[in-house]
C-alpha cells in the first residue's frame, strides 16, 4: 500500500474522527434517504483525500456524509453489518484476501476500481545498492544483513513494515524465505516516512515498506526488492513456493485499488452508490494532491476544495 502523514490527522483533529456534514439544500428532493451515509478513514494520506473528495461530491448532490474512523481489514465488519458504508480504498496489494472474503458473504459489494494502481513492497534508497550489490534480488539480503542492521538488531538485518493494522504479511514473508531480518512495524504512516527521510539526510542503512501512489517514490530514488512473484496459491497454499511449510513465501501482489461497500447500502442510496462507482483518480493526479499535503504542509480540506473547484466537469459527471 498504503497510507496517511498525521501531522496532518493532528491538525485535522477530531473532526477526522466523526463528522456529519450538512446536505446541500437544492439537491435534497433527489435524495433517496437523508440518512447519513458513513465514509471509513483510515490511516494515510491518500486515502483522506479520496475519501473527502467522495463525501464532498456526494454533499453536492444532498447526501449526509459521516467519517468513520476505522481500521484498514477490522472495518469490514461494520461494512457487513451496515454500521459502516463505504471505504473507498482497499488495496490488492495487502486488503484483496480481506475484501475477498467479505464479498463472499454476499453482505458486502465491490464498487469498482479508482483507476489508481497501487504497488507496496519493500524498498531501499539507491545508495544501499552499493554495500549490497546483489540487490535489488531478495536472495541478496541475507549476506547484506549487517548492511541493513542498527545496534538495535545487529547482526540481523532490519526492515521497516508500515503500522500492524496495514496487514501485508511482512513478519511472515520473512520467516518463510528464511530472511534473518527482525521485521520492525512503524506505529504511524508519518513515522514510517520520517524514518526515511532521517535516513536518507545521513545516508544511514535503511530498507522499508513504501508504497505507491506516493511522493516517497518520485522525491527520492531507490528500488523495490525482488521477491519471487505473487500468486494466489503463494497466499494460500503452504506447499506452493520453495518453503513446502509455510505461505507467504512470496512478494505482494501488485494491482487495483478497488472501493467497497455494505451491500444492502445500494437498495438505500442508489445515486449515492452510483456516484462512488463512478469516482476516477489517476496515479500521477493523487500523488501530486498527497505532494500539497504531506510536503506542500496545506490541509486535506484545502487541497480537496481546490480538486473540486478546478475538477467541477469531473465530479458533476459522477453525480448526474
Amino acid at each position: 500500500m498504503r497510507k496517511q502523514s498525521h501531522s496532518t490527522a493532528v491538525a485535522l483533529g477530531g473532526a477526522l474522527l466523526l463528522c456529519a456534514a450538512a446536505m446541500a439544500p437544492v439537491a435534497q428532493a433527489a435524495v433517496e434517504s437523508t440518512d447519513p451515509i458513513k465514509l471509513t478513514i483510515h490511516d494515510w494520506t491518500g486515502q483522506y483525500l479520496t475519501t473527502h473528495i467522495m463525501g464532498e461530491v456526494l454533499k453536492k448532490a444532498g447526501y449526509n456524509i459521516e467519517y468513520v474512523q476505522a481500521d484498514y481489514i477490522a472495518q469490514f465488519a461494520g461494512l457487513e453489518t451496515g454500521d459502516l458504508h463505504i471505504a473507498m480504498e482497499m488495496w490488492e496489494t495487502t486488503g484483496k484476501q480481506a475484501m475477498d472474503q467479505s464479498l463472499a458473504t454476499g453482505k458486502t459489494v465491490d464498487l469498482g476500481e479508482t483507476g489508481m494502481d497501487a504497488k507496496e513492497e519493500w524498498w531501499y534508497p539507491v545508495y544501499m545498492k552499493e554495500r549490497c550489490p546483489g540487490l535489488p534480488d531478495w536472495k541478496a539480503l541475507n549476506d547484506c544483513a549487517e548492511a541493513f542492521s542498527t545496534p538495535e538488531t545487529a547482526p540481523k538485518g532490519r526492515y521497516l513494515g508500515g503500522p500492524v493494522t496495514w496487514a501485508g504479511f511482512d513478519d511472515e514473508r520473512a520467516e518463510a524465505l528464511g530472511l534473518n531480518y527482525e521485521v520492525v512495524h512503524a506505529g504511524t504512516d508519518a513515522a514510517l516516512f520520517a524514518e526515511l527521510e532521517s535516513a536518507i539526510q545521513r545516508k544511514e542503512p535503511i530498507l522499508l515498506w513504501i508504497y505507491a501512489p506516493h511522493w516517497a517514490v518520485a522525491k527520492y530514488q531507490g528500488e523495490w526488492i525482488e521477491f519471487p512473484e505473487y500468486t494466489d496459491a503463494c497466499y494460500e497454499d503452504p506447499s506452493w513456493g520453495m518453503n513446502k511449510d509455510m505461505a507467504y513465501d512470496c512478494g505482494k501482489p501488485f494491482g487495483w485499488i478497488k472501493k467497497v461497500g455494505w451491500k444492502d447500502g445500494e437498495k438505500k442510496w442508489p445515486g449515492a452508490y452510483k456516484a462512488v462507482r463512478n469516482f476516477h483518480i489517476e496515479n500521477d493526479a493523487m500523488s501530486q494532491l498527497i505532494v500539497e499535503v504531506d510536503l506542500n504542509g496545506r490541509s486535506v480540506d484545502d487541497v480537496v476544495a481546490d480538486w473540486m473547484k478546478n475538477n467541477e466537469s469531473t465530479w458533476k459527471a459522477w453525480i448526474n
